[in-house]
């Protein structure tokens, strides 16, 4: 990897990944710019994302794509309602010694796409979600680490929900960013029907290796943030409690449970991450709110009253961003 003189340098060279990112990923990829920034950000800020569309919108493709471009080594678990945590984590077999040893599962990768996360019981979801927060698997009483970067990104679908498990708050507050997958506009499904509808195979290449992801992430974090930006976010996450200090007349009106801790600290490192991808070297309030909606939008439950007045959670996150 190469040597950078100093975090400015460092962070410049980002930048020029991120574009070469975008523009090999735009191969194979149309009409998801945003959804391709958004997974991005999750990536070199160390987080999972939850990826909920329609089925057809490219979700694994998008998937695949990103992890060839970036070097890892990916894997695909379908999730279905028999899925067993050791399908997912592994097993021990005997072996031809008569000693058992461990099978790794398709956990031990850098990049995960968990397909229809919602279709398998809570137990299986729980040995991913483990995994997601400790960097680690627990198997025949040993724990196993798992080889970094790693990344878990999972789809739902919203549209088919007989004989589904959808995750409970506490298992969706383990997902950084929460991203809506919208049909492409008409002239971007004129683009994917023209290149998709043709024999053309195009090969990506290789932008950016594993441990440049690792000292990326790292990078991140040293990034300053000035006082003001920070109370900002933490504010802004406070603003979603109805009990807290911060609440406007909103959140004490429509949300029954709002976003902890952790919604604070992502705030903070996706601003970071996403000022950086920009062309900046410090966040600021707008970096903010650029992820705002991503962060928030599963951390905050909803009550009666604003299922009854059709309150929905955006506009609820528009008012609290420019109260």
């Amino acid at each position: 990897m190469q040597d950078y003189k100093n975090d400015v340098e460092a962070i410049d060279a980002l930048r020029q990944k991120y574009e070469e990112l975008l523009l090999e990923i735009n191969k194979k990829i149309y009409g998801q710019d945003k959804v391709i920034k958004e997974v991005l950000i999750s990536i070199f800020s160390r987080g999972h994302c939850l990826l909920v569309g329609v089925p057809g919108l490219a979700k694994t493709l998008l998937v695949n794509t990103i992890a060839e471009v970036l070097g890892l080594k990916n894997k695909r678990i379908q999730f279905t309602p028999d899925l067993m945590p050791s399908d997912i984590i592994g097993t021990e077999i005997l072996g031809e010694d008569r000693q058992f040893k461990f099978v790794k599962g398709p956990i031990f990768a850098n990049f995960i796409l968990a397909d229809e996360i919602n279709r398998t019981p809570p137990k299986t979801q729980a040995a991913l979600l483990e995994a997601m927060q400790e960097y680690a698997v627990t198997a025949a009483g040993k724990e196993f680490k798992l080889e970094k970067p790693f990344f878990v990104m999972a789809t739902q679908n919203p549209i088919e929900q007989e004989g589904t498990y959808p995750l409970p708050e506490a298992q969706l507050d383990r997902f950084m960013f929460f991203i809506l997958v919208d049909y492409p506009s008409y002239e971007d499904e004129i683009t994917i029907v023209r290149n998709t509808t043709i024999d053309n195979i195009e090969t990506l290449k290789q932008i950016i290796s594993a441990e440049e992801i690792i000292y990326f992430q790292s990078l991140i974090r040293k990034i300053p943030i000035n006082n003001n930006v920070l109370e900002y976010a933490v504010k802004l996450a406070n603003k979603t409690r109805p009990g807290s200090e911060y609440a406007p007349e909103i959140s004490k009106k429509y949300i029954h449970w709002g976003a902890g801790p952790r919604a604070s600290q992502y705030l903070v490192i996706g601003a970071k991450t996403h000022a950086v991808l920009s062309g900046k070297y410090s966040p600021d309030i707008e970096d903010v709110k650029a992820v705002a909606k991503i962060i928030l939008r599963h951390r905050i439950v909803k009550n009666y009253k604003a299922e009854a007045d059709n309150i929905n959670i955006e506009n609820i996150i528009d008012q609290l961003m420019n109260d």
